[in-house]
């Protein structure tokens, strides 16, 4: 059985920076992304962004409205976990530098709400046999007042491990492990650190690619059996000051992201064509693990978020 890996952090409180890149493995692709001083610049300064979105989210047959806040930020994860590696704690060999992604999206739907989140990592460097810039982990978690869903899937050397834990009959609790199509894939549930550079593969611009692609563990929900691969065929086109990226999903599904072409290539909308559309509201860098504290509320202003009122679930 291959042993867990783990989930390191850049800029969380306490977290130590990025490990320098090893050599140990050779995995190279064309496409994969360069994360050279100009990104270390940006992202290596011990601040997160946060991005919050008004969002419209489809469900049981009706748009509803709700707020999305996206955290991008290096970390250090440690591999023999795909955890978070405190500082002092792990042998340096066992820790690499990713990228994460945390997306939380929330609406009302009628008398309860939904509580959606997102968790995306991508190696910055080469590891586990695969190239710099593909998905190490990812996981997604549902909650509303019917119950919850969890599921996280590995990005092991050859293979995918995937884990589920469900409140529904005829999901439960489930696990397995399969092969993976290519050392370089693309997960659909890391495509907005794809879209801002951040992931494999680099398009240039008016350039389209087909590529293997799991589809999110949203999509596959908890079903039996093998997860969901299939394909994705990607495009990027300019307009204007933005960059519009396109992943066309081989069940018939389509993602849009409108990027800044300024640095740091802020994703100003995402939507799909299920109906789900987020538009920027703001964005700001922070330490947001320091503001936890009642004044700490007050950053929610720059986002142009409101505190919730009290008896509010």
């Amino acid at each position: 059985m291959t042993k867990w890996l783990a989930i390191p952090c850049l800029l969380l409180a306490g977290c130590a920076k990025p490990a320098p890149e090893k050599a140990a493995e050779k995995v190279t692709d064309s496409a994969s992304p360069a994360y050279d001083a100009a990104f270390w610049k940006t992202w290596a300064d011990g601040y997160a962004e946060l991005a919050s979105y008004d969002l419209k989210y489809p469900r049981y047959g009706a748009p509803r409205q709700g707020t999305a806040v996206a955290i991008f930020v290096a970390e250090t994860f440690a591999n023999s976990l795909r955890v978070k590696s405190d500082p002092g704690v792990r042998d340096k060999k066992d820790e690499f530098s990713v990228m994460k992604l945390n997306l939380v999206e929330d609406f009302q739907t009628g008398v309860y709400d939904y509580n959606l989140m997102l968790q995306s990592f991508v190696a910055l460097e080469p590891v586990n046999g695969r190239p710099a810039g593909v998905a190490t982990k990812v996981a997604w978690s549902s909650q509303e007042w019917c119950g919850n869903l969890f599921k996280v899937a590995l990005f092991d050397k050859d293979a995918l491990r995937l884990t589920s834990h469900s409140y529904f009959d005829g999901e439960g609790d489930q696990s397995l492990s399969e092969a993976t199509p290519a050392a370089a894939v693309l997960s659909e549930d890391a495509l907005m650190l794809w879209a801002r550079g951040m992931a494999w593969p680099v398009l240039k611009d008016g350039e389209t690619r087909e590529v293997p692609a799991l589809l999110s563990l949203q999509s596959a929900r908890f079903k039996k059996g093998p997860s969901q691969w299939g394909k994705a065929t990607l495009t990027r086109e300019s307009k204007g000051e933005l960059d519009i990226f396109r992943a066309k999903l081989s069940d018939g599904r389509e993602r849009t992201f409108e990027v800044e072409k300024a640095v740091p290539h802020r994703i100003v909308k995402y939507s799909a064509s299920e109906g789900l559309e987020a538009t920027l509201l703001a964005s700001e860098r922070m330490k947001y693990w320091e503001l936890n504290k009642p004044d700490g509320v007050q950053a929610l202003k720059k986002l142009k978020l409101n505190l919730r009122p009290p008896q509010t679930m």
